[in-house]
Formats: C-alpha cells, sequence, structure tokens
C-alpha cells in the first residue's frame, strides 16, 4: 500500500485480501473516489482519520475487518460521521437519514490511532489459509464489477489506466511485483512531460535491446 504515496493522481483502488493494517498511505490520494479494502487487518476505525481529507471519496468497503467490531450500527454511524461525503458503504446506499443519525450515534475521530512497530505487508497465501478459504470464495473487484458499482451509482465507468488492484492470489509472487510495478510506472507516466517521456522512451528501447541480445546468446 505504500505505492499510494507516489500515485496522488488515482481515482479507484482495490486492496481487498491484502493483509493491510495501515492507511495513512492514502491520505495524499486527493482524487481518490472509490477505495475497497475488504477483509484486512485494519483493527481501528482510527485509521479513517487518514481519509477525512480525500474530498472525492465517495464508495468505500470496509466490511470484515477488525476495526468493524461487533456493533454494526456503531461501525456504520462512525465510519458516517466521519465520512459524510461517501455515496456508499459496503455496498450499501447512505441514506441522508443515516448521515443526520451518524451526528448523534457516530463517534468522531479527530486523531490517528497509536502505531504499532509493525509494517504493513501482502503475505502468501499459508496451508491453513487455503483449507479454510478457497480461491473461488474470494471476492476480487476486478474493473468490471467496479463498475457495475459505478454504474448503479449513476457514475461514469472508470477507465482502465485509473484503476488499481492487487489480488494476493490471482499471480505468485514475482509475477505480482512485477505488475505492482507496471502499474506504478504507468500511472507516474501521467504525470512527465515530453521530456521525460522521451527518456524513458529511450531507458526502455536499450533494456529491450539488452534483453533481446541476450536472448539471442541464449539460443
Amino acid at each position: 500500500i505504500s505505492i499510494c504515496r507516489d500515485l496522488p493522481n488515482i481515482e479507484v483502488i482495490t486492496f481487498s485480501v491484502n493483509g493491510i493494517s495501515d492507511l495513512e498511505p492514502l491520505n495524499q490520494c486527493q482524487n481518490l473516489s472509490e477505495l475497497y479494502l475488504r477483509k484486512n487487518n485494519i483493527a481501528s476505525l482510527n485509521e479513517l482519520f487518514y481519509l477525512k481529507n480525500l474530498p472525492r471519496l465517495r464508495v468505500l468497503w470496509l466490511s470484515e475487518n477488525p476495526c468493524c467490531g461487533s456493533d454494526p450500527h456503531r461501525y456504520r454511524m462512525t465510519v458516517l460521521r466521519n465520512l459524510p461525503h461517501l455515496q456508499k458503504l459496503d455496498n450499501q446506499a447512505v441514506t441522508e437519514e443515516e448521515l443526520s443519525q451518524a451526528l448523534v450515534d457516530g463517534e468522531e475521530i479527530t486523531a490517528p490511532p497509536a502505531r504499532k512497530n509493525v509494517e504493513n505487508s501482502c503475505p502468501e497465501s499459508s496451508a491453513s489459509e487455503s483449507t479454510t478459504e478457497t480461491e473461488s470464495g474470494l471476492l476480487n473487484f476486478s474493473l468490471e464489477e467496479t463498475n457495475k458499482i459505478r454504474e448503479q451509482l449513476g457514475m461514469k465507468p472508470v477507465a482502465r489506466d485509473k484503476f488499481l488492484s492487487f489480488s494476493p492470489r490471482e499471480m505468485d509472487y514475482s509475477r505480482k511485483k512485477r505488475n505492482n510495478v507496471l502499474n506504478a510506472i504507468l500511472l507516474l507516466m501521467k504525470e512527465l512531460d515530453m521530456e521525460g517521456l522521451e527518456i524513458v522512451q529511450q531507458t526502455a528501447g536499450r533494456r529491450l535491446q539488452a534483453y533481446r541480445k541476450k536472448e539471442l546468446q541464449e539460443e
């Protein structure tokens, strides 16, 4: 999730089922409109502190995290009190009545959570995990599924170059790492001017020539 510090213009992020516990890297994503964080390790609703200053956030999926607790009403009211611009929370539309009630029943979050000395990670699936939760049981928020939610809200479909999704079971670790780096590079390229793009093109050309030369030598 730390990659988000370098993606201020990202609009849609899917990090479901990724072992995430810290939302601080998201606080600079000022264009973020949709955030999917189902089934992670977010322990405290105080993590919402990092989302409070994201003016365009309209869709949040936070269910199945420890922070949801045993009282679904208190959880929903607290989220809506701190993020009153949400239109959809956990795939359920937000109503004006709920927003009013949240001012009474929700807890206002004014400070970030106390941070333990533990870094976020995207651990590989253990044998016990694979026996209790199968591949088919995971909800993988693809671009198509995300756009279905946007359609329900009367929003335009999100373009592929605005969509960032990491799924821990759809690829092995090395392939996943490569795709994450590729996603970051493609998004950062949107920030470059012509001179910067030419440098990238020249560098990529040299790397390709080196790979092709290596392949020819191996043959």
